[in-house]
């Protein structure tokens, strides 16, 4: 007879390892730089490359494109990766509002992008306002050369291109901000496209981040 007696109430079996699913994200951009290299920085950290196991492909040939057409081209995107049965999870658009004059076709973008299932980060008045809130939070209004200047002020980089080391340790605290300029617009009764400052980025990046624990619980 084996000496070994199992532990009474304790299970025997091998613990296997549950790994999150990869995701896979489409993201479309007006940015010609500052956009792409953001996500390109996003997608090298491990907490997004590993943990959250998401495969981000940038379409930055959409560069300089009003909103309306970037939400056409994430359509046709969409509708080619259904009919080939790709494994595209979401598609997104990343575009401004801009202030003074505000990008045409807002809405009807908008709109469209709801209807065909296409996710979008509106930034008002433009990207550079996420950016800055990586290093601090900001309430009053802004037009697109004020958040320029802004955004240089914390980072002393140039407005074209970033270097994305100096906003990766920040990214969930830019995050929490955005929700909260979310959370005062809403308290407010300040409704888009009136909702400056505010940027939607928080919510792509929770798409793609991992759930904490506290989370999951």
């Amino acid at each position: 007879m084996s000496p070994y007696r199992p532990v009474a109430g304790k299970s025997l079996k091998r613990k296997v390892e549950t790994r999150r699913p990869r995701r896979t994200f489409v993201i479309f951009c007006e940015g010609e730089r500052t956009e792409p290299e953001y996500f390109n920085a996003l997608k090298r950290e491990p907490e997004v490359r590993d943990a959250a196991a998401v495969d981000i492909r940038v379409e930055a040939g959409a560069s300089g494109s009003v909103p309306l057409t970037l939400v056409r081209l994430a359509i046709e995107a969409r509708s080619r990766s259904s009919d080939e049965r790709g494994e595209v999870d979401e598609f997104w658009c990343v575009f401004d509002v801009e202030w003074p004059r505000n990008h045409p076709r807002l809405r009807e973008a908008m709109e469209l992008a709801a209807q065909n299932q296409i996710k979008v980060a509106v930034s008002n008045p433009c990207f550079e306002l996420w950016l800055a809130l990586h290093f601090a939070d900001h309430r009053s209004f802004l037009s697109n050369t004020q958040a320029r200047r802004l955004r240089r002020s914390h980072d002393g980089q140039s407005d074209k291109g970033l270097a994305g080391g100096k906003y990766m340790p920040n990214k969930k605290v830019a995050a929490q901000r955005a929700a909260s300029l979310d959370r005062y617009h809403l308290g407010n009764g300040t409704s888009f496209p009136h909702n400056n400052p505010s940027s939607g980025m928080h919510q792509l990046l929770s798409a793609m981040l991992p759930a904490s624990d506290e989370e999951r619980d």
